[in-house]
């Protein structure tokens, strides 16, 4: 029976260069992961002139939040999976670039389905985003006392 073993997707980059210093890779984690938390509630300020703008009713405006979670919550399993096949910062970067470019989307929005399809796209990106951010900052920092502040720093970031 041939065995098979797990090959560690970052491996190869992680040993043609320098790691870089615990204190950059705990500060970008958290800034993705501020970034995702931030983009559930932030959007609530803007209402008021999206239902003027673009002409949403009630439920519009809650599918406006709720696209968001739901893409989120409901691949997030799949980010993490995606980090340990293809790499966590491969899928740190996809999963920044797609939520970058669907806040574009969502702030060039013309049309309230293109409002809703944006805001499904960056739950889509954090849902990428998120997981990696803990596994790259609990990979960086060895364990012990510095690991556990990293990770309280990241869960207070988390918090809001």
């Amino acid at each position: 029976m041939p065995q098979t073993s797990l090959v560690d997707p970052d491996a190869a980059i992680r040993s043609r260069r320098p790691a870089p210093p615990a204190w950059l890779v705990v500060a970008v984690a958290c800034a993705g992961q501020f970034l995702v938390v931030l983009d559930v509630s932030v959007v609530n300020v803007a209402l008021p002139s999206m239902r003027a703008d673009l002409g949403l009713s009630a439920t519009g405006l809650q599918w406006v939040v709720n696209a968001y979670s739901i893409a989120f919550a409901g691949f997030m399993l799949l980010g993490g999976r995606a980090g340990d096949l293809f790499g966590r910062k491969r899928m740190f970067l996809v999963g920044l670039g797609l939520f970058t470019l669907a806040s574009l989307v969502g702030g060039l929005a013309q049309d309230d389905w293109q409002l809703l399809a944006a805001r499904a796209v960056q739950g889509l990106g954090a849902a990428v985003l998120a997981p990696s951010t803990l596994t790259i900052l609990t990979s960086a920092v060895p364990e012990g006392a510095a690991r556990a502040r990293a990770i309280a720093t990241w869960t207070a970031v988390g918090a809001g």
